[in-house]
């Protein structure tokens, strides 16, 4: 009986050995591209009358493919690449630029196992927003003009929910001198708008040789950020883009608001506080004072920043 068991047991394990050496097949899948790439683009106010739209520059995009799993579009070939994610493949875009431009839109969609294809297409739109003369000057100076956060008043940087009827940090607000210990980059970093009176343009160029205060990761598009760590100073070059005035979307009433933001174009560049999205609603602004409401990149954040002229 007991030999019995050992010759079971010898094929058992001779078995299991010859199974371990068969070679096996792995079937990675269907890996086509998408194809049959489509950009639909609908100009708000298009007509007959008004072939460019009717200047508030509003563009709705739809991308649509064959195999298609996720999407992301570039707004305009003309600015650096900065691609951004369509969770359905639809997006309204605003376009800014003063009177009527032709933006080239990429659209690069993604298949299986990392496959992709992309599509261009051009579009011709009106913008025909024009902040206050005054909003222009007490930022630009009518030229240049540097800011930086005025870590010397309370309130100077909070949080509050996202939300149309919530105008104030409601969840938290530093207090004087707060980040200096821990983050004195966000103290030291450098804003100057400048007005670009030959093009009717407008640029930002952002220094910061103690680094950017931000989050790291997908909180932030500043361009070599670790993908990981908490909130700090990172190193960052520094960096300069366009910016556009376009009317905010908060749908604030002009008792507490300019009902003007800027929108930056890129990735390089920001205002105060890196982890955050490209629109800054001017809550109020004097020569010497600044105050911004921005969403942030973590979901349901509105950011405050309090900044002073140089």
């Amino acid at each position: 009986m007991k030999n019995n068991l050992k010759i079971f047991l010898g094929i058992a394990i001779l078995m299991t050995v010859l199974n371990a050496c068969v070679k096996k097949d792995f079937i990675l899948g269907d890996l086509t591209a998408p194809t049959n790439i489509v950009i639909t683009t609908v100009v708000k106010g298009q007509n007959t009358t008004n072939p460019n739209g009717d200047g508030s520059g509003d563009v709705d995009i739809t991308i649509t493919a064959d195999n298609a799993i996720s999407y992301k579009v570039d707004y305009d070939a003309n600015t650096p690449v900065d691609l951004v994610y369509l969770p359905t493949g639809f997006v309204t875009k605003k376009y800014t630029t003063l009177g009527t431009n032709t933006y080239k839109i990429t659209a690069v969609v993604y298949g299986r196992g990392g496959t992709s294809s992309s599509v261009t297409k051009d579009v011709t739109v009106k913008s025909d927003f024009t902040p206050a003369a005054s909003i222009v000057t007490n930022l630009t100076a009518g030229s240049s003009k540097s800011w930086v956060v005025d870590k010397t008043i309370p309130a100077h940087f909070g949080v509050g929910p996202w939300s149309p009827t919530s105008t104030s940090p409601e969840w938290w607000a530093a207090s004087v001198n707060e980040k200096v210990a821990c983050c004195n980059c966000f103290y030291t970093a450098t804003f100057t708008f400048a007005k670009i009176s030959a093009s009717n343009t407008y640029t930002l160029a952002v220094t910061s040789a103690d680094g950017a205060f931000t989050k790291t990761g997908s909180l932030t598009s500043l361009p070599g950020i670790p993908s990981s760590g908490g909130e700090g100073c990172y190193g960052y070059g520094g960096g300069s883009s366009n910016f556009s005035f376009i009317p905010a979307s908060s749908g604030f009433s002009a008792t507490v608001s300019t009902q003007t933001s800027i929108l930056l174009s890129g990735t390089s560049t920001y205002i105060g506080y890196g982890s955050v999205l490209k629109e800054y609603e001017i809550l109020q602004i004097t020569p010497t004072s600044m105050y911004l409401r921005v969403q942030g990149t973590e979901t349901g954040n509105a950011w405050y920043l309090k900044l002073k002229s140089l």
